[in-house]
Order: C-alpha cells, then structure tokens, then sequence
C-alpha cells in the first residue's frame, strides 16, 4: 500500500453574504493526486465564514438556509456589543460558530464520497465582499488494491 498526502490552498473571492460551491475545486484535486482511498479535509481559515454540505442540486435550498440564519441570527439584535466593523461583525461570528469551519469528506474508488445531491459550499457570513483562504488536506493510498468492492 503507497500512503500519500497532498495540502493545497484555494483562494475564493465571495460577492457578499451567500454560499459558493467549491465541490468542483475538490474533486479536481482528489483527482489530480491519484489517491484511490482516504480523506480529504477542507478547512476555511477565518471566523467569519465556515463551511457546509448541502444540496447543490436546487437554488431554493440554499435560499432556505440564508433566510434561516438570517431569521435565526439578525444584524439587529441589541444586546451585540462586538460590532467594530459594522452590525454585521458579530452576528457573522455566531453564524460561523453555529455552523463548521471545517469537513472531511471520505474518499472512494478515487472519488469524493459525496452523495448525489450534495454539494460543498463556502458559507459567506459578512455583507461585503472578501477573498477567503481554503485549506485543502488529502490523505490515503494511491493503490488501487486497497479499494474494497
């Protein structure tokens, strides 16, 4: 069995509030690294932005999400008092804490071991565009018979 591990950082530029789906970055570094069997680890380097698996298929779900922690965690709520860059700092943090900031995704047959309608997102929390660093971690054989039918 050949044990692997590959590190990648992605660089993503949001547009605001919202989720980016980055599945694709993931699956073209799992397979430019040849590994057939292990995990990948991603992991967003700030606190006011996470991560989150969900459906990529229809829009509408994430607009549920949005309007969710928009209801759940308001820019308005008068008891924040951590709000130097603006109503949304705070509220931002908690959002962050309330969700992940990081995912390890397994890895078979050379794939990531997402099901059919899942999707990764970066989970933008701050209203104002900002460029969000990723931390890609992959580690597992590049040996094919270690892949169990």
């Amino acid at each position: 069995m050949n044990f692997v591990a590959h590190t990648r950082e992605i660089t993503l530029t949001t547009r605001g509030k919202g989720t980016y789906e980055i599945t694709r970055e993931l699956r073209a570094f799992v397979a430019d690294s040849g590994i057939t069997s292990g995990q990948l680890t991603v992991f967003v380097q700030h606190t006011s932005a996470s991560l989150v698996i969900m459906e990529n298929a229809d829009p509408d779900a994430r607009t549920d999400l949005h309007a969710f922690f928009d209801h759940l965690v308001p820019e308005n709520l008068p008891f924040l008092v951590h709000t130097c860059e603006g109503p949304d700092d705070s509220p931002s943090h908690l959002r962050m804490a309330l969700t992940r900031t990081s995912e390890v995704i397994p890895i078979h047959q050379g794939r990531l071991a997402l099901g059919t309608w899942q999707g990764v997102f970066l989970f933008e929390h701050r209203r104002a565009p900002h460029r969000r660093s990723i931390i890609l971690s992959l580690a597992g054989s590049t040996d094919s018979a270690a892949v169990v039918p």
